[in-house]
């Protein structure tokens, strides 16, 4: 990943004080997003987080949206319910890696394709009209990250980004990765009255991979032990990173993307003009396929 030397920000040795921002996390509920919910919601912001089983259950300032996300339909309901207008920051973290062999939705979509991307793109396009719009005039611009693994040199498969014909797991997770990015680039050009960003956290040890290496099996605890040893954990990655997404140095800068420490690096590659939009139509044609009733 190669460094974006244009634009920088500064961290402040004074104490993050998050009173009176509005945030969403959807993927809120578990890894890096729950991670994140927890630090700002201690730092006084109300966070509301989405996602399928909540467990901070009494902790003051979160609330939570029960939403299962591998349905367009569900991202589409959460948009409607979402407080968008009150919001500062949306955080879009829900995630999963494809299963060794082919898992479809009830909506007949690849399912990490539908959860770690489709999804996304649903709740962006039905939530950016209404972001931040009921605060005070002169509020900085409502700012949305969307994780991933940016910088990475991914490319989608966007002859069948529904994968019917040839599937290939790892094939079908780097299309998703490359469709974040895409994501992140046409919304900053969609949107120019929001701020939008990647967030590349490398390797993390959370619950990511238990799709691909099957949920407490003796390789998914071997792979996450393993990846412990030498990487931070969700809570010191969410800390370090915090400052990041409330620092007034973003406001005139859309469209950047982050390494792990924080550090702007450049788009891949490979996410040409040409390419975004193939991946952005491509993803527009599959959702009127599957789920014509869903705004997108």
């Amino acid at each position: 990943m190669k460094k974006d030397t244009s634009v920088h920000w500064h961290r402040t040795s004074a104490a993050l004080d998050l009173d009176g921002k509005n945030v969403a996390v959807v993927g809120g509920t578990g890894g890096i997003g729950r991670a994140l919910s927890r630090q700002m919601a201690t730092r006084g912001a109300q966070v509301t987080v989405v996602g399928r089983t909540f467990r901070d259950r009494g902790m003051p300032n979160i609330e939570f949206v029960q939403a299962d996300l591998d349905r367009m339909s569900e991202a589409q309901r959460v948009a409607q319910t979402l407080p968008a207008e009150d919001l500062d920051v949306l955080v879009l973290t829900t995630g999963i890696f494809a299963a060794p062999q082919r898992q479809e939705t009830p909506e007949g979509l690849e399912r990490d394709m539908a959860v770690s991307y489709l999804s996304r793109l649903v709740l962006v396009r039905n939530l950016a009209a209404r972001l931040g719009t009921a605060r005070p005039e002169g509020a900085p611009r409502p700012r949305v990250f969307v994780y991933g693994y940016p910088g990475s040199g991914q490319t989608a498969h966007v002859e069948d980004l529904n994968f019917e014909k040839d599937y290939v797991s790892m094939k079908a997770h780097m299309s998703t990765v490359a469709g974040n990015e895409a994501l992140v680039l046409d919304s900053a050009q969609r949107y120019p009255g929001l701020g939008v960003f990647g967030l590349n956290p490398g390797l993390i040890k959370t619950d990511i991979r238990a799709n691909m290496l099957g949920e407490g099996s003796w390789k998914h605890r071997a792979m996450e032990t393993a990846i412990g040893w030498f990487t931070p954990d969700a809570d010191t990655y969410a800390k370090h990173i915090l400052p990041l997404l409330f620092t007034p140095d973003l406001e005139h800068h859309t469209g950047t993307m982050f390494d792990k420490k924080g550090s702007a690096i450049l788009p891949s590659q490979t996410m040409t003009t040409a390419h975004v939009r193939d991946i952005i139509k491509g993803s527009e044609h599959l959702l009127t396929r599957k789920v014509p009733a869903v705004r997108h």
